[in-house]
């Protein structure tokens, strides 16, 4: 069993900006990347292996994709001396220091363990979606909207964030069109009020996405009605869908304090609810979700390790020397 004063579980920008900068205090943290077999943990590198074009990271002023910048993000990482194991956290032990971490090969003890598990968006579920990301169907604007300025944009949703999608698409689409499955919003008052207001919004109620329309990119929509059951065509050059995300927490429920969507809950910094445990990127921020801010918190993670781990040392040193002189 092998044991680390720094495990961390996780792949994407939040995992290796904490593995790099803990590596660069000589912690030597060992990085749980996940396998990619396991659609609930995901794939190693997060969600940016998914997106194409990544044009907002401060550094690339001519832009990267995801997969490129995740394998910089990695190779810097264990540059200082992060090791790096595809392999999925299937179990872990945190009632006690030091903390178990299984996998399906190996079990690893940490003196700190960092959560960066990340999120994932809700999709549809079809099969032409699945088709066309990164080719127009995309689950982040503030990603990705900018691509498609000009062209005739669809929202999928209607709760805040799909309201706050649809506002910040009018900067660059001609006209955004909102599908909702029901005849009211679900957004809170003021979000309803500020895109009802806006002339570049139009909503298409009691509807379904049934089928992304596009052979290479998005050209259109097929839409179901729910009362009726008639069906028609949207024609559109983007797609957003804006139905929620998921927090890939679940190997932590009952173990460490979530909100009622799972998101894994911290201080004013990284620290969880279990003293030397600690959370970073998408899997504890409901709000910012950009690779940016995941990596900021990354950072905040193994500055939190590195200060824990060396109270605890030194508490523990303090103890070993007053048990000397007894």
């Amino acid at each position: 069993m092998t044991h680390r004063r720094v495990v961390i579980i996780g792949s994407g920008p939040a995992a290796y900006t904490a593995a790099l900068y803990a590596a660069r205090a000589e912690l030597e943290p060992l990085v749980l990347a996940g396998s990619g077999t396991d659609t609930k943990i995901g794939i190693p590198g997060g969600q940016l292996m998914l997106t194409t074009d990544v044009e907002n990271y401060p550094g690339f002023p001519e832009g990267v994709t995801g997969p490129e910048m995740m394998d910089l993000f990695r190779k810097q990482a264990e540059r200082f001396g992060s090791e790096i194991v595809y392999a999925d956290a299937t179990e872990v032990e945190i009632d006690g220091r030091p903390f178990r971490i299984k996998t399906a090969k190996e079990s690893y003890l940490a003196d700190a363990l960092i959560i960066a598990t990340g999120a994932a968006a809700k999709w549809l579920g079809l099969e032409s979606e699945k088709k066309l990301q990164n080719r127009g169907v995309s689950a982040c604007a503030t990603c990705d909207g900018a691509l498609y300025r000009g062209k005739e944009i669809g929202v999928v949703g209607g709760g805040d964030t799909a309201m706050e999608e649809a506002l910040f698409l009018t900067r660059f689409g001609s006209r955004v069109t909102v599908v909702h499955r029901r005849s009211e919003l679900r957004a809170s008052k003021i979000m309803q009020d500020r895109a009802f207001k806006n002339e570049k919004i139009r909503f298409v109620w009691d509807s379904e996405v049934i089928e992304v329309l596009g052979d290479k990119d998005v050209e259109g929509i097929r839409v179901q009605n729910r009362v009726s059951g008639e069906k028609s065509v949207v024609p559109l050059g983007a797609l957003f869908i804006a139905i929620g995300h998921e927090p890939r927490s679940d190997l932590f429920r009952g173990k460490l304090d979530m909100d009622e969507q799972g998101y894994i809950q911290v201080d004013r910094g990284t620290r969880t609810s279990v003293e030397g445990v600690f959370a970073c990127g998408d899997v504890m921020d409901r709000v910012y979700r950009q690779a940016v801010t995941a990596a900021g918190t990354g950072c905040m993670a193994a500055i939190d390790a590195e200060r824990f781990l060396a109270e605890h040392e030194s508490e523990h040193s303090s103890t070993a020397v007053e048990e000397a002189r007894t």
